[in-house]
């Protein structure tokens, strides 16, 4: 049970430890965006325009009821009249009075494509929905890289001002030694004392900015980071340099959107036919003489084809037209603005990672001089030949020059993942 515990201890330590990567801190970081919640709701926005569309060409039915009183009526001719009546049959006429109980139920059978093209429009504009929310988590995606970078930086600078602070330790124990027997002044041990302090308290600003990185971070994953540890990301491989952002999808989204809506203009100057009956309850009925003779309610039946044609759909059709031609031309516009942009933030970052790739090369070599100065100046301290400012002024340039190196590294790695960013790859 002892050797179960033990392993369990180990095995969480382990998983404790592990480092958070970048992959990871963007998949989470859009799992957890609130805007991610807007799929579900376009999709069943989608759905339910979808089905609107699909019910127009269910049955429509109709129901409508009507009462009046008019100033006059049809009626049978005097003579006519006259004759009925002297042979004892009473006409009245048509009463002034009207009622009207009436279902009408119609049946498309030919829409001009109105349906069609409805359907088209409620899957472009969910489409393009998409698109644009694919373009704001990508955005967040973005955020996350920069600031993953800047903890991996932060971190860097805590582990060289580390490794400054422990050579500084080391000679502020050896001039505390050289103090006590004599050989150095207390000034010297003031010296190295007061550099180390201003050492860990650059530790501590760093920390703090350090944590502030981290806070932001666990901010947009929605939990706490694994462990104290980054990851430092492997090195990116480009092979195509063909741009495949979001926004392209987003522009080819709105193009097919207005597409939809030039073809749905087109079917609104389109006739259209469908089949209707109608059910007619009340008084008068379609017998206009049944309807004189008597003012009983009668029911009646009218059953055809009916077309209807919007005449007036033809005032507007044009300049609806154009004003969806002005909308796609936009949208070119901006499709070539980005583009342009994306070109030229390419070029920059392509100049950034050569830049960066000479400098390293450098501080190879200057990291190597000044380790070697550094401890040239540690022996001739020995020897008393050099004071301790002077080994101070080593220390802090091989420091400087260790972080500059260190610094260098992580944006090169930066500039690459930003080239990566830039074109989606």
């Amino acid at each position: 049970m002892r050797r179960f515990t033990a392993l369990l201890a180990a095995l969480a330590l382990t998983i404790t430890v592990q480092a958070q990567s970048l992959d990871e801190c963007r998949r989470l970081a859009r799992a957890h965006y609130p805007a991610i919640r807007q799929y579900d709701l376009i999709a069943t926005t989608e759905q339910y325009s979808l089905s609107n569309a699909a019910r127009s060409w269910l049955p429509q039915v109709q129901m409508s009821g009507q009462a009046s009183y008019q100033s006059a009526t049809a009626t049978y001719p005097k003579p006519f009249r006259d004759i009925m009546k002297a042979n004892g049959m009473d006409m009245p006429g048509m009463s002034k009075d009207q009622y009207r109980l009436a279902i009408d139920v119609s049946q498309n059978i030919w829409d001009g494509g109105v349906a069609k093209n409805n359907r088209g429009i409620a899957k472009a504009e969910a489409a393009e929905q998409r698109s644009s929310l694919e373009v704001t988590l990508y955005e967040v995606e973005s955020r996350v890289n920069d600031i993953y970078f800047g903890i991996l930086l932060l971190d860097e600078r805590m582990a060289q001002t580390e490794a400054m602070i422990g050579v500084l330790q080391s000679n502020l124990e050896r001039m505390r030694s050289y103090h006590r027997n004599g050989v150095a002044m207390q000034a010297d041990v003031d010296a190295l004392e007061a550099e180390l302090l201003q050492a860990k308290q650059t530790m501590g600003q760093i920390e703090s900015s350090r944590n502030s990185y981290r806070n932001m971070l666990e901010l947009f994953i929605g939990q706490p980071l694994a462990s104290g540890t980054l990851e430092r990301p492997t090195t990116p491989v480009i092979d195509n340099r063909t741009s495949a952002r979001p926004e392209l999808a987003l522009f080819n989204a709105q193009e097919q959107r207005i597409a939809m809506q030039q073809k749905a203009i087109g079917s609104s100057v389109i006739p259209r036919f469908s089949l209707f009956a109608q059910g007619i309850y009340g008084y008068p009925g379609l017998d206009m003489f049944k309807s004189m003779m008597s003012h009983e309610w009668r029911f009646d039946v009218i059953a055809g084809v009916r077309m209807s044609w919007n005449i007036g759909a033809f005032y507007t059709r044009r300049n609806n037209l154009e004003k969806l031609n002005s909308s796609r031309q936009q949208v070119a516009i901006q499709r070539d603005v980005f583009l342009f942009n994306s070109e030229m933030q390419s070029m920059q970052q392509d100049g950034e990672v050569t830049r960066l790739e000479k400098a390293i090369e450098d501080d190879n070599r200057i990291v190597e001089l000044r380790r070697s100065v550094r401890m040239a100046a540690e022996s001739r301290l020995e020897n008393g030949v050099i004071d301790t400012n002077d080994l101070l002024r080593k220390i802090t340039d091989e420091t400087t020059a260790t972080l500059n190196r260190s610094t260098h590294e992580i944006e090169l790695l930066q500039a690459k993942y930003n080239l990566k960013n830039i074109l989606n790859r």
